[in-house]
């Protein structure tokens, strides 16, 4: 031990090549250490930064390619899908009546009243339609006086009608005639192609003016 420690004094940092084997050793592995370490930081480090990234990128890729083949397997499967739902929407359209299949509708929904002998108090359309996106609502203040059973018999009947109508806002009160029931009818229709592509304008406009 003692002579490895004599080799380290004395020693000439400017003639490194006069140094003891030990010294000189461990300076080579020294310099080799910092030659590494500055390739490392200077070069590699890059180098394993975007190797991680095309490995990361690979299994984005191969998870996206194992996505589509499956989608590719299943496409029969999903056009027999779209059509199961083109022929659900299509039958749940006919169900919304066009405009001039609204009048009818609301003597059909005054007549389920008074077939089940309910008195109205109010029957009162709203003065304008909500749009949507391919239909239009028409909210209908009900107020109706009548027993219990001739209500309920009434809010069936509303649901079994050949067009879409739903009961909102339920409200039943007693009175000296039976009983009140206070609702909101909403009937729809759907809108025509005027109205849709009108519908689709406005809504184009409005982003546009939006963004300004």
């Amino acid at each position: 031990m003692k002579a490895l420690i004599e080799q380290f004094k004395n020693l000439n940092p400017k003639d490194p090549g006069a140094w003891p084997p030990l010294p000189k050793a461990l300076a080579l592995l020294g310099l080799f250490a910092a030659i590494l370490v500055g390739a490392y930081f200077g070069d590699w480090q890059g180098q394993l930064e975007a190797l991680d990234a095309g490995h990361v990128e690979e299994q984005r890729l191969k998870d996206d390619f194992v996505k589509k083949k499956q989608q590719a397997i299943n496409l029969d499967l999903h056009r027999q899908q779209l059509r199961e739902i083109d022929s659900s929407f299509g039958a749940l359209l006919k169900q919304l009546p066009n405009r001039s299949q609204m009048d009818a509708l609301l003597v059909d929904i005054n007549q389920a009243g008074l077939g089940r002998g309910l008195q109205f108090d109010l029957f009162k359309p709203a003065p304008q339609e909500t749009a949507r996106d391919f239909y239009a609502e028409l909210p209908i203040q009900l107020r109706v006086v009548g027993t219990y059973h001739d209500i309920g018999q009434f809010a069936s009947d509303i649901g079994q009608l050949s067009r879409i109508v739903t009961l909102n806002e339920l409200s039943i009160a007693t009175s000296k005639d039976g009983l009140t029931m206070d609702a909101v009818a909403k009937t729809f229709r759907y809108l025509d192609d005027d109205e849709v592509a009108a519908q689709r304008k406005n809504a184009a406009l409005a982003k546009k003016a939006a963004k300004k």
